[in-house]
């Protein structure tokens, strides 16, 4: 008995430790980056009751109107990943916008991620998001009625989750973000949907994925859902990977070739 109660007294302790580190590692982290999202950001939009939104503006040459996109990042927050693809966007003729909706942090930790996403409200990026667009659609080399809105993994969900609360957008992107599966909450979206998922994501499985494809049929929104076999969780990954072909580069074709159909044939 003595033994076994100094067995668990030990693993307390070491379940103790790894707690007070991965905790103390998170203000670590939040130190060390405090400044990473000044290097990021080239814009601040303005928020009405709040502080100004951070964020990478990507443009084509040219005066426009062009169609405009907003690019919702992952997790880890905006980063230079997220930049790089909004800037391989805008050359294929849009405005990308990829706001900051931590407002300020941004990570590539793992323990910080999941804390940022459990303590953003979701409220506050509604809010945030809802402030882009209007800036965004005031812009006179952008065309209002042609602004789409997509998003990796976190940003997945936040595009789609947003796109139930402004008709005035003309298509929403999802990324392998969290998907809603209740038909009557999905007729609010304002257009068609892009759904690009990986069969061997273990945090969306594909039986959800269905389950998202049929609810959207059901609710009537004209919808691409693409399933890549065999592929994780946020496996678009880069740029320079996406320009090497493969998996990537046809899923952000398949990106490309979705908004050209919805936003430039307009």
């Amino acid at each position: 008995m003595r033994l076994l109660r100094r067995i668990v007294l030990g693993i307390l302790l070491v379940l103790t430790v790894l707690v007070v580190l991965v905790v103390g590692s998170i203000g670590v982290d939040a130190l060390i980056g405090r400044n990473r999202i000044d290097r990021l950001v080239n814009t601040r939009i303005d928020n009405p009751g709040a502080a100004p939104v951070g964020a990478f503006i990507a443009q084509p040459p040219g005066d426009g109107p062009f169609p405009a996109v907003i690019m919702i990042h992952e997790f880890w927050g905006l980063n230079g990943a997220i930049n790089d693809k909004a800037a391989a966007l805008a050359e294929e003729g849009y405005v990308v916008v990829a706001p900051d909706t931590y407002r300020g942090r941004s990570t590539g930790w793992l323990p910080r991620a999941i804390y940022l996403v459990s303590t953003t409200p979701e409220e506050r990026i509604r809010t945030d998001l809802e402030a882009v667009f209007t800036w965004l659609a005031a812009q006179p080399g952008v065309d209002p009625e042609r602004i789409a809105i997509m998003g990796f993994c976190y940003g997945g969900g936040q595009a789609l989750r947003y796109s139930l609360h402004n008709n005035r957008l003309a298509a929403t992107g999802v990324f392998y973000g969290s998907v809603i599966t209740d038909p009557a909450s999905l007729r609010a979206l304002p257009g068609p949907l892009l759904g690009v998922f990986g069969g061997a994501d273990a945090s969306i499985p594909v039986a959800d994925v269905r389950a998202f494809e049929t609810a959207l049929n059901t609710a009537g929104i004209p919808n691409q859902i693409s399933v890549y076999e065999g592929q994780p969780h946020a496996f678009v990954e880069s740029v320079e990977e996406i320009r090497q072909g493969g998996v990537q580069g046809e899923a952000w074709a398949e990106l490309v070739a979705f908004l050209n159909k919805n936003l430039k044939q307009l």
